[in-house]
């Protein structure tokens, strides 16, 4: 997404839903955030809903996002976290950080919305520094040819309505193709299989390094 633009309304959606989102959910930011260590980057932070979770394990916590109505709701809840968290505009895309200058990346529900997920994942594995982990949570496309054709379907009004987001990404895909090694990794589901929401309900949780 282009520096200063943005969706309004759907910060304002997405800051109610993550106040209201499944139990289970919670509980895959504290696995993701939560366990994360050392310098942390978390790209796409859209209204802050990890912040609250991260431990002392992480030293530093540096949150990035490209929206400007997501990032002033996350600059809201970092400055009533005890946790510091310095929050930056910045695309997944296009990092402003050196090479091997993370410890931790850190990306829940984020690569379905970015324009180009493959370039974000290789500036994911560009940051980190070799070992690094990047730590993710985010919905995917169906493994069934009939729920993928489905989630194809509904695609482009998804997007519309949706601030971008794709649910029919092969993330798992994406993540072995950028230099990084799957270490853990979960299919989950977090929504039960009913209009809309099944089309999102197909969800993957893992860690990868930095080969």
């Amino acid at each position: 997404m282009p520096q200063g633009k943005g969706h309004k309304w759907f910060a304002a959606f997405w800051d109610w839903q993550t106040r209201h989102e499944p139990s289970a959910v919670q509980k895959w930011r504290d696995e993701t955030a939560g366990q994360a260590t050392g310098r942390v980057l978390e790209i796409g932070c859209g209204v802050g809903a990890n912040f609250a979770y991260y431990s002392d394990l992480a030293t530093e916590v540096i949150a990035t996002d490209p929206d400007p109505f997501m990032l002033k709701r996350a600059r809201s809840v970092a400055g009533a976290t005890p946790r510091i968290v310095e929050v930056r505009q910045a695309s997944a895309e296009d990092l402003p950080f050196d090479a091997g200058s993370f410890d931790t990346v850190v990306s829940t529900a984020n690569m379905c919305s970015i324009p180009q997920p493959e370039t974000a994942l290789g500036e994911v594995a560009r940051v980190l520094r070799p070992g690094g982990e990047y730590r993710f949570f985010d919905h995917v496309r169906y493994e069934s040819a009939i729920g993928g054709f489905f989630q194809d379907l509904a695609t482009p009004l998804w997007k519309w309505c949706g601030a971008g987001c794709h649910p029919n990404r092969d993330i798992e895909k994406l993540i072995r193709e950028a230099g990084l090694d799957l270490i853990a990794i979960q299919h989950l589901t977090a929504v039960p299989p009913i209009p809309p929401m099944i089309i999102v309900r197909p969800c993957i949780k893992g860690v990868a390094v930095r080969r």
